[in-house]
């Protein structure tokens, strides 16, 4: 490892590795240190269950500018799964079924009243606190303005899982500003919304997004490297490794999540409002599990509510004589995505012919290097700690999904910060 460099980037997800590529085009010596044996991040596509999984994020659409950029730069294919046949929600504890397009017109009305006024607050998803009134609601929870709209109990249960499902978080806990910037990025539409953030994803998997970043870059790249401490002043910074291995540099990008950042040994320490952040953590909290069943079955999605282990489950993949479902709950602490007995009990809550076979997943919050799943704010974090998450400190960048400004908690948001941090970089190093 070189003992020098221009840059140090800590951490190699997708934000990291952007920022290296991009700052390496500039003709900048730059250092990426990742503490995972892998490179990606919250990105893992990983082989289990007979299929190429994706562990984490996943899912990214043509209007998500960044993401559909990587895609065409690199000529990445994207599909999706299948398209469901049958639906299964709930009204109260009585098991309904219909299709796709029903189950859509029954949310449409609590969708529409809960999202009304999606571009007043944020009229420009770039701009996240472009509105001065904004911090008037970012004290509510979506568990808030979901009860003020006195809906049926159907309609209720079906909104409210629906949104546990974007969320991966307990409804309560999470800011109802998240959910009006997911929706301003779709201008207001939420089901295109509802489209970009579950449906679309990589052929190949996010790992040949990954692998192509990589092969572009000509970043010094360690995996298995964890850091340690990292001390800056006007000059630079010395990063030294819990290995005792120092680097010095002019300028570091930290690409950690919210519920990390605060508790790296930094000196002199982070501000109050990223340290106060990493405190409260994140509102997401949720468990993410791959599901494989003995086929042949027709590709279906259901929807429970909050009160279940697991709140949303649908088909991924097809074969003859299996399907793999991919499933999400509000709470890691409910459910371990690797208890098949657990999971084939979640199911029963809607059908109980599914005959489980195996289980898989990631428990991302135990996960000493996330402890989070994707960025979901809780109420008033966006007004109180967004700008100065953002905020260089000195020779300190911040870059990240969790502080990017449109598709905040998804890779296109990753690419975003990417760009944002090499770009303040390369003005004053270039």
């Amino acid at each position: 490892m070189s003992e020098e460099a221009d840059v140090v980037v800590v951490g190699g997800g997708i934000a990291g590795l952007i920022t290296a590529r991009e700052l390496g085009r500039k003709g900048l010596r730059v250092t990426v240190l990742e503490a995972r044996d892998r490179l990606g991040g919250r990105v893992w596509t990983d082989h289990r269950l007979g299929r190429d999984l994706e562990i984490g994020g996943t899912w990214l659409h043509w209007i998500q500018p960044h993401a559909w950029a990587e895609v065409n730069r690199y000529g990445l294919e994207v599909t999706r799964g299948p398209r469901p046949e049958e639906a299964y929600w709930l009204a109260g504890n009585e098991v309904r079924t219909g299709s796709l397009d029903g189950f859509m017109e029954l949310i449409d009305p609590g969708m529409r009243r809960l999202l009304a006024e999606t571009m007043r607050w944020i009229p420009r998803p770039d701009k996240p606190l472009s509105e001065s009134e904004l911090a008037s609601v970012d004290g509510f929870s979506v568990q808030d303005k979901l009860d003020e709209l006195d809906l049926p109990v159907e309609e209720y249960q079906a909104n409210e899982a629906a949104w546990v499902g974007h969320f991966n978080a307990p409804l309560q806990e999470g800011a109802f500003t998240s959910a009006l910037r997911w929706t301003a990025a779709t201008a207001g539409s939420w089901h295109l919304m509802h489209e970009a953030s579950a449906v679309f994803r990589l052929a190949s998997g996010t790992k040949s997004l990954v692998e192509a970043i990589v092969a572009d870059t000509n970043a010094d790249i360690h995996t298995g490297t964890e850091v340690q401490r990292i001390e800056h002043d006007t000059d630079g910074a010395v990063v030294t490794t819990t290995a005792g291995e120092r680097i010095s540099a002019r300028r570091v990008v930290l690409t950690l999540p919210q519920n990390l950042l605060g508790d790296l040994d930094v000196s002199p320490g982070l501000c109050k409002e990223k340290q106060a952040a990493t405190k409260e953590g994140t509102a997401s909290k949720g468990v993410k599990v791959w599901i494989r069943v003995r086929g042949p079955i027709k590709p279906f999605f259901a929807y429970s509510s909050a009160a279940h282990p697991l709140s949303v489950v649908r088909t991924e993949f097809l074969g003859g004589d299996d399907a793999v479902l991919v499933s999400f709950g509000a709470d890691s602490n409910r459910i371990s995505p690797n208890d098949r007995d657990a999971v084939a009990e979640a199911l029963r809550v809607w059908r109980d012919d599914l005959e489980v076979l195996e289980v898989t997943g990631h428990d991302w919050m135990a996960d000493p290097h996330s402890r989070e799943t994707w960025l979901m704010q809780k109420p008033n974090q966006l007004t109180r700690y967004f700008a100065a998450q953002q905020r260089a400190e000195g020779v300190l960048h911040f870059a990240g999904s969790d502080y990017a400004n449109v598709w905040a908690g998804f890779i296109d948001g990753a690419i975003e910060s990417g760009h944002r941090v090499a770009r303040e970089i390369t003005t004053h190093l270039t």
